[in-house]
């Protein structure tokens, strides 16, 4: 079964509501399993629960089938992200467009390069889709 990884923040923001929204429907339509990240930085001190997310999730769109919650805790977002979609062999991650800029200077800063999809691709092997968040 394939894996579609999609990192959100919690408490939901309206943003990350319309790419879990989206994530969800690839995930049915590639009849893949689904994994539902948030990251808790280090710096903020906060602790998000797995129970958190999942409550959290479940209000907004019901029992997911084939969903896993993962609270990762690190210092960058985007490491983490990253982390997860290795380590998981994600086939696909799918990212609003905020994320998709803070990934974007991240790279430009690691590598030189902010194509993220390629840079993705030849790091970890997984589909890139981003979604305007923005649009509701």
């Amino acid at each position: 079964m394939s894996l579609v990884v999609v990192p959100v923040r919690y408490p939901l923001s309206k943003h990350s509501r319309r790419t879990l929204e989206q994530a969800i429907e690839i995930a049915r339509e590639r009849d893949a399993a689904l994994t539902i990240l948030h990251v808790d930085l280090y710096q903020n001190g906060k602790k998000t629960t797995r129970m958190d997310l999942k409550s959290a999730v479940e209000r907004t769109f019901g029992r997911l089938e084939n969903a896993r919650y993962v609270v990762r805790t690190g210092f960058l977002v985007e490491e983490s992200i990253l982390d997860e979609v290795g380590a998981e062999g994600a086939d696909a991650v799918v990212i609003g467009t905020k994320q998709a800029s803070r990934l974007r200077r991240l790279f430009q800063r690691l590598t030189d390069n902010p194509d993220i999809d390629r840079y993705l691709r030849a790091h970890l092997d997984c589909e890139v889709i981003t979604v305007d968040s923005a649009r509701a």
